[in-house]
């Protein structure tokens, strides 16, 4: 062993230690920096170029899921991270292994999930020749990562792969990948990976400038309408009870992103859910007429604001955020206040001489609450509601349930008909809007959670579709998940977007080919249900939930249902539909 490992101090080996792998290669310096770092869960697809690290892992703790698709490995390793808090890892092999992960790598990044990729790669004396299942990973995922890595050197590798582990969720979170040639990954070394640290350039700022935090306690302190709105990075930053105390102390409103949903809870009188395109009537009103946001870990996203030119328009805008690109990026802050979401508003706190008299503004807001509420029709003489569904689900399991969704119609009525009352519960792929995210997510999500609590994937029939053949892997590990499907044999929101803005044109949009999911499930290995009437609703639910193991539930729903309230794309938040005459 090299002078470097013999004077590392590692901790006596006990039944409760796990096995740390002996360093001999770049292979197995790349796994013993992810023991390092913790790492227990891994998910991935074997393949040539990615073989030898395969073979290192054979012999450490860490779990392996074989995926049956890399593109879920991806979607598991983002949703693990989400529940776990640390950064999920995938792996894949070269060429057609790793491009399969590009869309999970988008996701990963569009949400600012943290997540580490490691693909094989082609020796390399042979790189830029063509060679069999070569690509240039580290080009095609340049745009998509917060920074990626070709190793080149077996002596560093493990370096390498611990740094990248560690960028993952440096400051702003987000997806990082490894790229290992052959070569690297056989090549013999026994040098051990040092201490894991994220470069010293990627170091965020975490405590905010002192005028900065003055200025904003100021603005919020004279406010007469002031309202709060917490995005996703108050959940990645662990900031969610120091912004709930903010609120309760202040008794500001609280409307949230989709992403920062579970930030703050949705049973409370304060908390007007959330905001945007399909958010509810009451918080976009209350968006509409502010005259001081404090937005909190959001990047603005157009799904959010509509217009920009009509977003929040009497608003004072206070922006706080962790990654400076963000401040005044898509809205202007007149207010900026860099750093760490709980940090900065620990400071704003402890600045504010007084709370605004926001009594007025509050007592409006429950005006909107009881003015526009969330509720839907439900004859008994037609199919079923999705909406009830939902609901129903959300009625049966625990409130610690993980909810996973994939993409479309299903994923705005879960986010509005559940309740969520804590973070890391709602699981969904919101920047990038990825169909075929919710299954594969569901086995991230199971893996990540605590043994004794439930997961529930929400999906729709066209995602469900993207990523069924995961039900194998959610069968060979024995995953106690539960998929709802919300069967309305359509890309649902394209037919919604067809009736109201193509003159009901279902181009390609139809599904009436669609197999027999609960028949499809069994096939699988799992248990199947299909459910066409209310009656039949609780039944299912009730034994999909008892079983212990994977189960479907195909909930055929009503086809005509559309998603409401609505904002047009680019329209003012305060201008929303209620229905389809109103676009």
């Amino acid at each position: 062993m090299s002078e470097r490992t013999a004077t590392t101090s590692e901790p006596a080996e006990t039944d409760e230690t796990p096995t740390k792998t002996e360093v001999t290669s770049g292979a197995t310096a790349v796994i013993r920096a992810l023991e390092n770092a913790g790492v227990e869960t891994a998910f991935g697809v074997q393949g040539g170029a990615i073989m030898p690290i395969y073979d290192a892992l054979y012999g450490s703790d860490i779990r392996h899921v074989t995926m049956a698709h890399e593109q879920a490995a991806a979607h598991a390793a983002d949703a693990y991270g989400v529940v776990h808090g640390d950064p999920g890892v995938c792996l894949a092999t070269s060429g057609p292994g790793a491009t399969n992960l590009v869309t999970g790598i988008a996701d990963a990044n569009m949400d600012s999930d943290a997540m580490l990729a490691l693909t094989g790669q082609v020796p390399s004396d042979m790189v830029g020749s063509d060679a069999f299942q070569e690509t240039d990973t580290t080009g095609v995922t340049a745009p998509i990562t917060k920074h990626n890595y070709f190793a080149n050197d077996t002596d560093t590798v493990g370096d390498t792969v611990g740094e990248a582990f560690e960028l993952a969720r440096e400051g702003r979170p987000g997806p990082t990948l490894v790229d290992l040639p052959k070569d690297i990954s056989l090549g013999e070394t026994t040098r051990e990976p040092g201490r894991a640290r994220a470069p010293e350039t990627a170091r965020s700022r975490t405590d905010p400038d002192d005028d900065a935090v003055a200025d904003a306690a100021r603005a919020i302190e004279r406010a007469e309408k002031p309202l709060l709105l917490f995005g996703g990075g108050v959940i990645k930053a662990n900031a969610t009870e120091v912004a709930r105390s903010f609120a309760f102390e202040h008794e500001i409103p609280v409307v949230t992103t989709m992403p920062g949903i579970g930030s703050f809870p949705e049973d409370h009188d304060l908390c007007l859910s959330w905001a945007g395109m399909h958010g509810t009537g009451y918080a976009n009103m209350a968006i509409t007429h502010t005259d001081c946001l404090i937005a909190v870990g959001t990047r603005f996203d157009d799904r959010l604001t509509g217009g920009i030119d009509t977003f929040a328009p009497e608003a004072e805008v206070v922006h706080i955020d962790i990654d400076p690109a963000e401040i005044s990026k898509n809205i202007h802050a007149d207010y900026p206040v860099v750093g760490d979401a709980g940090r900065a508003l620990e400071r704003i706190d402890t600045e504010m001489a007084h709370s605004p008299d926001a009594r007025e503004w509050a007592a409006q807001c429950q005006t909107w609450k009881d003015e526009y509420p969330m509720d839907y029709a439900a004859p008994e003489d037609e199919p079923v509601k999705p909406q009830f569904v939902v609901e129903a689900l959300d009625e049966a399991t625990p409130d610690d349930t993980i909810v996973t969704t994939g993409v479309g119609q299903h994923q705005m009525w879960a986010a509005q008909y559940w309740t969520f009352s804590e973070p890391r519960r709602w699981v969904s792929s919101h920047g990038l809007g990825t169909m075929g995210y919710g299954l594969p997510a569901a086995i991230g999500a199971r893996l990540a959670a605590d043994d004794d609590q439930s997961v529930v994937c929400v999906d729709g029939d066209a995602s469900f579709l993207m990523t069924m053949q995961e039900l194998s892997v959610a069968v060979r590990e024995n995953l106690d998940i539960t998929v709802a499907i919300l069967n309305n044999k359509y890309i649902g929101m394209v037919r919604q977007w067809q009736d109201a803005f193509f003159e009901g044109r279902h181009m390609a949009a139809g599904y009436d080919w669609c197999p027999r999911f609960d028949k499809l499930a069994e096939a699988f290995g799992a248990r199947g249900w299909a459910v066409d009437s209310y009656e039949e609703v609780p039944n299912a639910i009730e034994e999909a939930l008892a079983y212990d193991g994977p189960s479907v539930i195909d909930f055929h729903v009503d086809p005509a249902e559309n998603v409401y309230p609505m904002v047009s794309s680019g329209g003012a938040n305060g201008k929303f539909a209620l229905s389809e005459d109103q676009l």
